[in-house]
């Protein structure tokens, strides 16, 4: 017999499969910024994925005939397209030049920890001790893909403007996920997500020349992984992510993305033939053994006489 109080099947498992399209999305990012970005310089690359998500989200409103979010989300979308869609975007671009993959890979991941303390200092979010635990895991296991990619081939460099920049990038990150869960109490993931990617853009539109004068001189295939990434890792993951980000906590998502180094070693793998070694394998395990732990329930002990729930 159903629990009648305890939550229905689509509410939990409607936000994790919303998060797991985004995790997947985010990871084949990676893949997709290998061509473009050797073609088009950070700032004109952040602007022509903008433009291309903008361009998207911006269809889907018309044809659902979504208007304007309310004046009360206003704030966390400018806060989150200010600092997530144009900052973040921008300076990691811009650092993933000045560090090896593996550098980056490491300092962005500190972005889901932040998530966690700042849910907790400025949204109230409570700090369970299985997230803790899954995350200082998961943590270990991004920390070890990275070591082993900044190792491969002999190519591993950081410099000091790169690791700022990336440390950049990670608070950028973090502060633009916290700020959105605010605006999502009072506007629609699509909203949330269109116009905070719209600000981003706006933000981004001093690269203009430099995309037009890149776009003229880029191969084909560099251009249509720009395109992909505004389509499919922004306006299609930022939106499941804002979907998932309205029915949890920012801290408990944030933990999520914890999955993503592990599907880029699996994706470089498939896709690029980049065989990865066995500390890279471990890393990647620790990264999804770290996530289920912390979207893991303790159970609940049940009350003396109580009859026993069935799901």
């Amino acid at each position: 017999m159903t629990n009648p109080h305890s939550p229905a099947p689509s509410s939990r498992v409607l936000p994790l499969a919303a998060a797991g399209v985004t995790v997947v999305l985010w990871a084949s990012a990676f893949v997709s910024i290998r061509s473009a970005g050797a073609a088009y310089s950070p700032g004109a690359l952040a602007l022509g994925r903008l433009l291309a998500g903008a361009l998207t989200l911006g269809c889907v409103l018309l044809i659902r005939r979504e208007g304007l979010p309310p004046r009360a989300a206003w704030p966390g979308i400018a806060v989150s397209g200010l600092l997530w869609f144009g900052v973040y975007m921008v300076v990691l671009n811009w650092g993933e030049q000045e560090v090896d993959a593996g550098t980056a890979a490491m300092i962005v991941n500190i972005g889901p920890v932040l998530i966690v303390l700042l849910g907790a200092r400025l949204l109230g979010e409570a700090l369970p001790p299985r997230l803790l635990a899954g995350m200082a895991v998961s943590f270990a296991g991004a920390v070890a893909v990275g070591v082993s990619m900044s190792g491969r081939d002999g190519e591993g460099h950081a410099s000091v403007l790169g690791v700022l920049l990336c440390l950049l990038a990670a608070v950028g990150y973090a502060a633009g996920v916290v700020a959105q869960k605010p605006a999502l109490a009072h506007a629609s993931a699509l909203q949330v997500t269109a116009y905070g990617c719209l600000t981003g853009a706006v933000l981004c539109l001093p690269f203009a020349g430099q995309l037009v004068d890149e776009a003229g001189r880029a191969p084909l295939a560099a251009t249509l992984n720009m395109v992909y990434l505004g389509v499919f890792p922004t306006a299609l993951a930022f939106t499941t992510w804002a979907y998932a980000l309205a029915r949890t906590t920012a801290g408990r998502l944030g933990a999520t993305t914890y999955a993503v180094p592990a599907l880029v070693v699996a994706m470089s793998w498939l896709f690029l033939d980049e065989l990865p070694g066995a500390l890279t394998l471990a890393g990647g395990a620790l990264c999804l053994a770290g996530v289920a732990v912390s979207r893991s329930r303790p159970r609940r002990a049940a009350r003396p006489g109580a009859p026993e729930t069935r799901a």
